[in-house]
């Protein structure tokens, strides 16, 4: 009986060793810390990013090195400020698992916190090295642009104040480990301060139209 115990706690001892350790929890200090680190705005061509990252992602050459050896496609943006975040999707899908929309809160909670709140950020969306290249940007494009929806629409982020890009596996954020889930992180990445809204000036009184006066008044 005693030898049954033994085993048995030592079955535990290593399913309990074995078992991947839980990712720590986000939270919105940890977010601010990270973002509010902005010195200059970054000179971004997104449109022009996107469409190098999709024609990238199409080459068919055996001269092209693996994923582990590709030179990053947008190096621009390892200089700003970055928070990367484990967010859950359905598979092969940009669909926003439920049990990460608390995150997503939290990074909305940030972006309004005092020392964020001047700035516009960046969602950058990222596909580990499985599949098709071009499908993995496509699809990392489709994830980025949910994260920026769900914020704008869930959270009442401002639209003005979201960018997003999926480089799929044009820029890993582990090259060594091309097929390990950190590629699949999302970055949310500081670029520039918000434009200030110019409140518009007054209406001008309509002028009367000529040839018409004012009716006088009549004293009693």
């Amino acid at each position: 009986m005693r030898r049954m115990a033994t085993s048995l706690l030592a079955l535990i001892a290593a399913s309990v060793a074995s078992a991947p350790a839980r990712a720590q929890e986000v939270t919105r200090e940890d977010i601010v810390r990270q973002l509010a680190r902005f010195e200059n705005a970054a000179a971004l061509d997104l449109p022009a990013l996107k469409q190098q990252t999709q024609e990238r992602s199409k080459i068919r050459s055996r001269n092209e090195p693996p994923a582990s050896k590709r030179t990053p496609i947008a190096p621009e943006l390892m200089t700003l400020p970055t928070f990367n975040v484990d967010i859950q999707f359905d598979q092969d899908t940009p669909i926003v698992r439920p049990e990460s929309y608390q995150t997503v809160g939290r990074i909305a909670d940030a972006m309004v916190y005092s020392d964020l709140l001047p700035y516009t950020f960046l969602i950058v969306g990222h596909v580990e090295a499985n599949g098709k290249r071009e499908s993995n940007v496509i699809l990392s494009q489709r994830r980025a642009d949910a994260i920026r929806d769900i914020l704008a629409n869930t959270f009442k982020i401002s639209v003005k104040r979201l960018q997003s890009i999926g480089l799929g596996e044009e820029q890993l954020l582990d090259p060594s480990k091309p097929t390990a889930p950190v590629n699949q992180q999302i970055q949310i990445m500081t670029v520039a301060k918000a434009a200030e809204e110019v409140a518009a000036p007054p209406p001008a009184p309509a002028a009367a139209a000529p040839g018409k006066q004012a009716p006088r008044k009549h004293r009693k």
